[in-house]
């Protein structure tokens, strides 16, 4: 019997969402029995998350490799995060003891126009790296504005769309639901 293959799920779209359906895939795995590793491309190992702290309780390998949001700081010093994550990444994609390896918001860093990426997280390694992962790993890559090189490669892809919330109410971010 052939060894089962490796699925890449994308979770993508403007409704919120993406990152706990992540969470959801970590939970059965991890459920499952399998050996799972969480990155998050954006979110800033600065600040503590529910996520965060839920997974590592659980013993699952949960790193923030980002600063912040594009906003707080400054390209250059993005930039440095961004090749330092993609460094991580890269060895990650290729350990043969992960059965699981999440790729939180990594569509949302190779989608930033506001400075240069594609020298620091060059989207053709990235593709390269998916396609010479561990023949059984599942990767899971969420985040807003998946490229359609990403969507194509994918065995899913979920485009979360929004319909109604809370922000348009003036509720800001909850404590316990959005971190």
């Amino acid at each position: 019997m052939a060894a089962k293959k490796g699925l890449l799920l994308v979770y993508t779209g403007d409704g919120k969402g993406k990152t706990t359906a992540s969470l959801g895939v970590t939970l059965r795995a991890i459920g499952r029995g399998l050996n799972v590793r969480f990155m998050q491309f954006i979110k800033s190992p600065e600040r503590t998350y529910g996520e965060q702290i839920a997974l590592r309780k659980l013993g699952v390998e949960t790193e923030q490799l980002g600063i912040g949001f594009t906003w707080t700081k400054t390209p250059e010093e993005h930039r440095v995060a961004l090749k330092n994550a993609w460094l991580k990444t890269k060895q990650a994609l290729k350990d043969e003891s992960l059965d699981l390896l999440v790729l939180d918001e990594l569509n949302n860093a190779l989608a930033i126009t506001k400075f240069p990426v594609d020298d620091v997280l060059p989207l053709s390694e990235v593709l390269e790296a998916l396609r010479n992962r561990p023949a059984h790993m599942h990767v899971v890559i969420t985040g807003r504005s998946a490229h359609p090189s990403i969507e194509a490669m994918a065995d899913l892809v979920s485009t979360i769309a929004p319909t109604k919330h809370y922000y348009e109410e003036g509720i800001p971010a909850v404590k316990g639901l959005e971190f």
